[in-house]
């Protein structure tokens, strides 16, 4: 298996034929498939695109055979790359294969016109980004898309730190939106030390704080949490303005909290 075959036939032979290179790098580690693939990566320009978007969508078992640095350039290339039009396909390259130069350009492409471009570069920078990144992230917790303002929790949750943190911390007090469950999910990622924090949240008059305090503390997995959700689903009767129980908030809480202590429990014993 070669390059070349990616090159020549028709594009269902050579999509089937990049499969083969993907399975026969990722099960075997095979010498020729990873250079074909790389390849791929180095010379975009020489293949089609609908080539580079399946290549870049499994882009991590590229970056397990590939130096670091090595297909650093024509990363970055593809990303400033619009006429060939895989932005967001170089951006899952990057956040691959650990393209730090990258995090400006991708902050750059927050602003873009095509949603896959926004997305990537955001799960991009949750993979690049550091408190640097944050400012950038920060605003679209307030986007009026459901679905960007998810993707920027999750990555300042991958983010990590006290800055990415009082970001989110801000938009649960604040609460510019009636449902926050991405920000009561993000939050979680920041046990154990914002534990204290929600743990006061759910003693608090409001009753949609107590709600998403619940979610939260449900999704740290955190034993130290039992007791304030066993609390609140036996003697919270409180409601949301979207009319959710904080009691219901609780009991689905605890079944989060045991099922992710299971899950740790099996990959301990495994």
């Amino acid at each position: 298996m070669t390059a070349n075959a990616l090159r020549d036939g028709d594009l269902e032979t050579r999509e089937a034929h990049l499969y083969q290179l993907l399975d026969r790098a990722h099960d075997y580690g095979d010498p020729a498939a990873v250079a074909a693939l790389q390849a791929l990566v180095r010379d975009y320009p020489d293949y089609h695109r609908s080539l580079y978007t399946r290549a870049m969508n499994q882009a991590d078992v590229i970056a397990a055979h590939t130096p670091p640095g090595e297909l650093r350039e024509p990363l970055l290339a593809a990303l400033d790359d619009t006429r060939y039009n895989c932005q967001a396909w170089a951006a899952m390259g990057c956040a691959a294969m650990g393209v730090r130069e990258a995090v400006p350009r991708l902050v750059e492409l927050l602003d873009d016109r095509q949603w896959k471009v926004v997305e990537e570069a955001l799960r991009a920078l949750g993979r690049l980004g550091d408190a640097s990144t944050v400012p950038a992230l920060r605003p679209l917790l307030a986007d009026e898309v459901d679905w960007v303002r998810l993707r920027s929790a999750e990555a300042l949750a991958d983010i990590g730190g006290p800055e990415a943190l009082e970001a989110l911390w801000y938009e649960f007090e604040h609460r510019r939106f009636p449902r926050i469950g991405p920000i009561a999910s993000a939050l979680a990622a920041f046990a154990p030390e914002v534990i204290p924090r929600l743990i006061a949240a759910a003693d608090d008059p409001d009753p949609n704080r107590r709600y998403w305090a619940a979610v939260a503390l449900g999704s740290t997995g955190d034993e130290r949490v039992a007791a304030t959700l066993e609390r609140l689903q036996a003697e919270d009767r409180g409601a949301t303005v979207f009319d959710g129980e904080v009691r219901a908030a609780a009991k689905k809480a605890l079944r989060t909290l045991r099922r992710i202590q299971a899950a740790i429990a099996a990959r301990a014993a495994g």
